[in-house]
């Protein structure tokens, strides 16, 4: 029976990346090595390193004056790394979820930190619109997809104080305009590589600025300095990650992700929005392209177990809800093949048919 992958993360990847990961596990450019025990330092390794960032800034169009680092410890580690190296006076957030709330407590230990905006009492259901941010901020820091609630900021925010994003589950599903941010970070767990790495694109006029001293492991100077090499790097994920950006740009680059993701997205939600039995969580306007959450309708409450048992013994892995929300979430990130949501779709409808 064929599994389809819609977990949250760690998630899907493109089959060939597994396939070519996998071997270099076996034999790195056939030296005979494992890319497991290579020197990080070794000539085949930079070109990897190199390769990535060449790619990263391709794809996303990335404009001069602005660094690429691949960084350990993931995307939680730069919830603490944007304050240290931005934060002076005030700091601007957007609570839209679980993540957003992490970041901004971190942020809290530097100082004055200004909520925006809040769609907590809605439990997170809908992006708050019209918001002020105050242009005397050090930055205004935003999460542009919330994996557990599946909303989503679907354009690129003008703002008055450079913009910190964390696009830890939707960067490279659309193209973007990262002029309009000082720091783009994320996990790299979702669309990009294996758990274990986090990706910042930094705009480099931004660093430098602050009063405090900033320990050399948390300081972006730092890295870019030694081209991520100032420790030794998740080597694996991060030669995973350029597997998968070759696999982007052998598919026709964020454009072309786009369009399926886009199409990927509307066959769910109108699976969704036309079922006598499910019901979706998120403001249609702010529905996510990444993260599908849904439940059942009330009258139906009491068949939730049950699908997820029809669903998991059809093949389809990973769609429990989070706990904050229930129900079920199918993550269908930029690897996930159309055909594994039409098998969804119709495990849905057919569970639909015998119950309803």
């Amino acid at each position: 029976m064929k599994k389809h992958n819609f977990s949250a993360g760690p998630s899907i990847l493109p089959r060939e990346v597994i396939e070519k990961t996998a071997q270099a596990v076996l034999d790195f450019n056939g030296s005979g090595l494992s890319i497991l025990e290579i020197s990080h330092r070794s000539k085949d390794f930079q070109a990897v390193i190199d390769e990535a960032v060449v790619l990263f800034k391709e794809l996303l169009n990335i404009p001069e004056g602005y660094s690429v680092l691949f960084l350990g410890s993931g995307a939680s580690m730069q919830f603490a790394m944007v304050p240290f190296n931005l934060f002076e006076k005030k700091a601007a957030y957007l609570n839209t979820g679980v993540w957003a709330n992490k970041a901004m407590k971190e942020a809290k230990n530097f100082g004055e930190v200004v909520e925006v905006a809040s769609s907590k009492d809605a439990n997170y259901t809908f992006i708050p619109k019209d918001f002020v941010i105050p242009t005397d901020a050090d930055y205004f820091h935003i999460t542009t997809n919330n994996t557990i609630y599946g909303t989503e900021l679907h354009v690129d925010l003008d703002s008055p104080v450079p913009l910190v994003a964390d696009m830890s589950s939707d960067i490279f599903s659309r193209p973007m305009d990262v002029s309009k941010y000082g720091i783009i970070y994320g996990g790299a767990q979702k669309n990009l590589a294996p758990a274990g790495l986090a990706f910042v694109i930094v705009k480099d006029e931004l660093l430098g600025k602050v009063s405090r001293v900033i320990p050399s492991m948390l300081n972006y100077k730092t890295h870019i300095a030694e081209g991520s090499m100032f420790n030794t790097p998740p080597v694996l994920p991060i030669y995973s990650a350029m597997e998968t950006l070759r696999w982007l740009k052998a598919n026709g680059g964020l454009v072309e992700m786009q369009k399926k993701n886009i199409a990927k997205a509307e066959l769910l939600y109108n699976a969704i929005d036309n079922s006598k039995i499910f019901v979706g969580t998120a403001a249609k306007e702010d529905r996510s392209l990444m993260n599908v959450c849904f439940v059942m309708k009330p009258e139906y409450a009491e068949l939730e177990g049950a699908f997820q048992k029809f669903a998991q013994a059809a093949g389809m892995d990973g769609i429990k809800g989070h706990r904050s929300v229930g129900g079920f979430r199918a993550s269908i990130y930029n690897a996930m093949p159309i055909e594994s949501v039409q098998a969804l779709v119709d495990c849905m409808n057919e569970f639909e048919k015998q119950n309803a």
